[in-house]
């Protein structure tokens, strides 16, 4: 009997060993302002860093692209990735499709069925995706049908990038939904947010919209979520501080921001992991991790 006491207690501790290393368990995430530790010598290299020339190009592609009235879409920033849904179905277990023509980058569409086993485990259960990427012609049709106060024009719709999708329930509207409330409290654990929140109308110019989800990448959707702030303004605050140290979970990110007016080159690192998007405005954003 001693020893049925003694092994159910190893398997107790080993079961809190797991849960307490499962992914956003704590959901702790610390935001810091830092000043780079590398210097590069004339040859513009350092022990763990290299200088690299940009081109322009690269401030119109990638995740971290601010997509509105003002800014638009370019050739170039279109994901090269993207893939008609119901031909993946690797891709779409444990949802639905609205129609057969859901199109979506198949990088976002990996993080996003990751989210939805998440969502399952916690017995929310009842997602569809009702759009995706859309091309230039179905956005106009759409804009042309609804106006420009429920769709935006051709080439100025996070729908033309192929990182946002609508994401409904299919058992009520997502502002009650279940599956609302969970994605606007877990999302941006998965590298997503909500792009059009309720309290920033003010800032995107876009009514409150539970549904659009866009996928930006950890850690910036962390912090997007810790600081409250629209994509504009997260962009806004990396011009600011332009050196941000965030840990996630135990996790570390650096994410640096330059200005492409006034630099046309950009330090990377020689050995740890590291992605570059551009804002589609003024610049890049390098974030570097080391797991």
């Amino acid at each position: 009997m001693k020893k049925w006491g003694f092994l159910l207690l190893v398997l107790v501790s080993i079961g809190i060993t797991v849960v307490n290393r499962l992914p956003f368990f704590q959901n702790k995430i610390e935001i810091k302002h830092y000043e780079p530790d590398y210097l590069l010598d004339e040859s513009g290299t350092s022990e763990n860093h290299q200088m690299v020339e940009i081109a322009e190009e690269l401030v119109y592609q990638g995740n971290l692209l601010l997509v509105n009235n003002d800014y638009p879409v370019h050739a170039e920033s279109i994901k090269s990735d993207v893939v008609n849904l119901i031909k993946h179905s690797e891709l779409t277990e444990g949802y639905g499709l609205l129609d057969s023509e859901i199109y979506l980058s198949e990088e976002v569409a990996y993080e996003f069925s990751e989210m939805i086993r998440a969502a399952e485990a916690e017995g929310v259960r009842y997602f569809s995706i009702n759009s995706g990427f859309r091309d230039f012609d179905e956005q106009n049709v759409l804009y042309q049908q609804m106006g420009s106060s429920l769709a935006l024009p051709a080439g100025h719709s996070e729908h033309n990038l192929g990182l946002s999708l609508d994401v409904g329930s299919t058992q009520m509207k997502m502002s009650e939904a279940p599956e609302g409330k969970w994605i606007e409290k877990n999302a941006w654990k998965y590298g997503f947010i909500l792009r059009y929140p309720k309290d920033k109308t003010h800032i995107t110019g876009i009514q409150y919209e539970p549904w659009h989800i866009r996928y930006v990448g950890l850690p910036h959707s962390a912090i997007i979520q810790e600081k409250n702030l629209a994509l504009e303004e997260y962009l806004d605050y990396l011009r600011e501080e332009k050196n941000i140290l965030a840990n996630v979970n135990g996790e570390e990110y650096t994410v640096t921001y330059y200005p492409f007016s006034t630099s046309k080159t950009i330090n990377v690192p020689e050995n740890n992991k590291y992605e570059i998007s551009g804002n589609n405005v003024d610049g890049v954003i390098v974030t570097e991790y080391e797991f």
